[in-house]
């Protein structure tokens, strides 16, 4: 396989259970995680020296190394001033914790819009609010990931171009998610298209317009091998971050509005390991191709 490209993913899918998430990923044979659910807590919620006395250890004893940190910055309600200031602390504290361990990237969403609202009246409230995370990270020398994600500011196209143009930061760029572009009703192409400039980590997760239901990758309409194709000739070099959703886990309650079982629709006779077995599987299977 291409010696640029890094395989990762977001090992709370596996379990809660940080020690079996660990042993998983490696008897996979991958060397990186991101890191969001920690035995049942959010990476959010730990302090810098939890993580220094009770994670670290742990992961270099299973030498696997962390991509990114997935957390919730950016998934509070626009207009929900108190919860901004509360994230600010939060996403000071979350740059430490990145330079614990030479982890470059955090991240981070653009706000949950008012349900029936239009979303492009808070256009430059948004974008005021992301300047203002890419300053906190800009200080660790930490680059902030923008997730397109459903019922956010930044969840189609062409608003993900829009903040990422007038953020304007080289500590602010995109990752580029094919599942929730196609449950945004969006083509992955065109989307593609529209931010490859700006692309830096890639989300292995796809997905069927039908019914918003998450499948295998390269099995839905996300187009994952053709634009990893295009990606990959291009000369992108990075993560490839398996976030699979194809069963039930602790840590999506934090991360999802509607209910999940909206988006799971069964476990598929698979547990959170063979979930993220198959994914895995199925990306190397698409890498083996291009």
């Amino acid at each position: 396989m291409n010696k640029d490209l890094m395989i990762s993913g977001f090992a709370d899918e596996i379990s809660s259970d940080f020690d079996t998430q660990l042993r998983v990923v490696s008897e996979l044979g991958m060397h990186y995680i991101s890191l969001r659910g920690i035995d049942g807590k959010n990476i959010a919620d730990y302090t810098v020296d939890e993580i220094k006395e009770n994670v670290l250890p742990r992961l270099q004893k299973a030498a696997i190394g962390v991509s990114s940190i997935g957390s919730p910055i950016g998934k509070v309600f626009i207009n929900d001033e108190e919860g901004f200031e509360k994230q600010k602390v939060t996403l000071d504290r979350l740059c430490k914790i990145a330079n614990l361990w030479d982890c470059k990237y955090i991240r981070i969403f653009s706000f949950y819009i008012p349900k029936g609202e239009n979303a492009d009246k808070y256009k430059d409230e948004v974008i005021q609010k992301l300047k203002e995370f890419a300053a906190i990270s800009e200080k660790y020398d930490v680059v902030l990931l923008h997730e397109n994600e459903k019922d956010i500011y930044g969840d189609i196209a062409r608003r993900c171009k829009e903040i990422l143009k007038e953020v304007g930061s080289a500590y602010f760029k995109a990752i580029f998610d094919f599942a929730n572009f196609v449950q945004c009703g969006e083509d992955t192409q065109a989307c593609y298209d529209l931010l490859k400039d700006e692309v830096v980590y890639i989300h292995i997760k796809d997905a069927v317009s039908t019914d918003n239901e998450n499948v295998v990758c390269g099995t839905g309409e996300g187009k994952i091998p053709e634009i990893l194709a295009q990606a990959i000739h291009a000369g992108y070099k990075g993560f490839l971050t398996l976030e699979p959703h194809l069963v039930l886990f602790d840590s999506l309650k934090d991360l999802e509005l509607e209910e999940a079982t909206d988006i799971i629709k069964d476990n598929k006779g698979l547990d959170g390991a063979g979930g993220y077995k198959l994914q895995y599987e199925s990306l190397i299977e698409i890498l083996n191709k291009i």
